[in-house]
């Protein structure tokens, strides 16, 4: 798909089994049987090659929309970093402190 600009493509495939995919394909399937529901026939048993083709384009488009999400998420950390190193001095290690100098001391009320 044309989606991905040439830099991205360097980026490792996304697994086939994804959440994008997962979701996508679960409503490609229901929006086939809601369609069989609609037009009073059983809906599980009737066009079920239709089920199971609107479940691939679904999987198939939420692998895609994986592949642009890694991408954008892959260019903002690259952003992020960049501006990180050009402006060091806006990001300055702080002192560690420990938990007891952050959470204050209890007294309990009785």
């Amino acid at each position: 798909m044309g989606f991905i600009p040439e830099e991205g493509k360097s980026l490792p495939p996304p697994g086939l089994v994804n959440r994008n995919s997962l979701w996508l394909a679960g409503v490609g399937w229901v929006s086939a049987v809601l369609h069989n529901a609609i037009n009073h026939r059983p809906p599980m048993k009737s066009g079920v090659h239709r089920q199971f083709l609107l479940a691939t384009i679904g999987w198939f488009i939420g692998y895609h929309v994986t592949k642009y999400e890694n991408y954008t998420y892959a260019r903002l950390d690259r952003d992020m970093n960049e501006y990180i190193k050009l402006h060091p001095d806006k990001f300055v290690p702080k002192e560690q402190k420990t938990f007891a100098e952050i959470v204050e001391p209890f007294h309990p009320v009785r």
